[in-house]
């Protein structure tokens, strides 16, 4: 059983009694990088002393830092459908939403979307659609993944496509891996059962068991690296986060690959759908903080991603607390990017700014922008990436590769005081991180050196 709902509410009522010092011990024992106990956690979530909470802040971004560095990789969902047959009370796209702007990209229409992207600078990109494809088939889906690759606009590409569609069967899995996809992303949205049940009314997605199954499919049909989460709102947050962490260590004890991501959107109004507006459970900024921050020291390997449904402000926050990628200028209706910005969203966003903008605050706090694949080119994926990430080497290659796609991006799109402040930052970095007339420093200052005089692509 991966959900046991018995043990994590006796977990989270006997968590409820704590003491200063045990929350310091727990502490103490996640900087050691070996993540911590569901016991431990739920401790975590319910610290209420802002002292605490403050130490709890600190010691998620140690960890983060400690694996990846001080890189944030950025990536735009591409919505190419808002068609769905399922009936989930809390998304606009549920198929009695009749008042909704439905439409299926077509190939050309994707290329026009992939194009506007490339224009601002993205590489990496989260390809989405509701839950019916034209013609019936899933060849739309594959066909729109090699669109999407296919796509030139001066020279630039995207170079990752990650997924998030309807959970697949063990055979149509198969089929996805030969897409050359890098994530395969599925949020469980609450793995509360009988919320659940309640939340989702018809459709092939009221099925809970075959949703919660689906990694199990998709790590056994050989994709190396998915993705999950819940939808923080559905149901008690405490709980959700919880059963997170149980789904990501069933899967790392079952295939010894725990999740690549670790997803943790916050609902937000729909258009059309008034539990949305009203949520069962509504998280304030800091008990969202938190969730961030336990997630961080209880699977300190995994990526943990923020959308552009927080604010600017809590986004910033957010990067303090241990999130290694976020999503930026983001539009979540099919043409949204290009050819009709008019067609029905899933949700609001809360955050528009452009993608110069927010690689301008990140680089104020002091973080490094990163578009790199250079670990799916490579294969450090899977197993092989997790082998990496857990004792903390990832970031050896997670950093200078981070430059490289950054120093693209500056070279290429970034207005001037931008750019100015991007290479300082990557100079900081550099000296910080790399031993003067090392061989690895050697090898950045060459690779910053060509990017300069227009190679790209650089990565080791």
């Amino acid at each position: 059983m991966i959900i046991d709902d018995e043990k994590l509410q006796r977990t989270l009522e006997k968590a409820k009694s704590h003491t200063d010092a045990e929350v310091t011990d727990i502490l103490n024992h996640a900087k050691q990088l070996k993540g911590i106990s569901l016991e431990q956690a739920a401790v975590l979530l319910n610290i209420t002393d802002k002292a605490l909470l403050q130490k709890l802040f600190d010691t998620a971004k140690y960890i983060k830092e400690a694996i990846y560095g001080n890189r944030i990789v950025l990536f735009a969902p591409l919505y190419i459908s808002n068609i769905c047959t399922n009936e989930c009370i809390y998304c606009a796209f549920r198929r009695s939403n009749t008042a909704l702007k439905r439409h299926a990209s077509t190939q050309d229409e994707i290329r026009q979307e992939v194009t506007a992207l490339l224009q601002q600078g993205h590489k990496r990109v989260l390809m989405v659609a509701g839950e019916a494809y034209p013609g019936g088939g899933l060849q739309y889906v594959y066909d729109s993944i090699q669109t999407i690759y296919d796509t030139r606009w001066n020279g630039q590409n995207v170079r990752r496509v990650n997924v998030n569609i309807a959970p697949l069967t063990e055979p149509e899995f198969e089929e996805l891996k030969k897409c050359n996809i890098g994530t395969y992303q599925l949020f469980q949205e609450t793995y509360h059962k009988k919320t659940y049940e309640k939340l989702h009314l018809a459709g092939a997605k009221k099925d809970y068991q075959f949703r919660l199954d689906a990694m199990d499919r998709a790590l056994q049909a050989g994709i190396n690296d998915v993705g999950i989460g819940p939808l923080l709102g559905l149901y008690d947050h405490k709980y959700e986060i919880l059963a997170t962490l149980e789904h990501s260590w069933y899967l790392d004890k079952t295939y010894g690959v725990g999740p690549h991501t670790i997803s943790i959107p916050r609902i937000e109004p729909a258009e059309g759908s008034d539990f949305s507006q009203h949520p069962n459970d509504v998280l304030s900024d800091d008990e969202f903080k938190k969730c961030v921050a336990v997630l961080r020291l209880a699977v300190p390997y995994t990526g943990i991603i923020l959308s552009t449904r927080e604010t600017p402000q809590m986004r910033n926050a957010c990067l303090e607390l241990g999130v290694s990628q976020i999503s930026a200028a983001s539009c979540v209706n099919p043409g949204g990017y290009s050819y009709d910005k008019d067609n029905g969203s899933q949700f609001t966003l809360t955050d528009s700014r452009t993608l110069a903008q927010v690689i301008d605050a990140v680089v104020d706090a002091k973080h490094m922008p990163s578009f790199c694949t250079g670990c799916y080119r490579l294969g450090r994926v899977g197993k092989d990436f997790m082998d990496m990430a857990k004792p903390g080497l990832i970031k050896k290659h997670c950093l200078p590769n981070a430059m490289f796609t950054f120093a693209e991006y500056l070279e290429d799109f970034a207005p001037a005081p931008l750019k100015t402040k991007g290479y300082a930052l990557i100079e900081s970095t550099t000296k910080e991180n790399f031993a003067e007339g090392s061989p690895i420093r050697q090898l950045i200052d060459d690779n910053l050196s060509k990017i300069k005089q227009g190679k790209r692509d650089l990565y080791f």
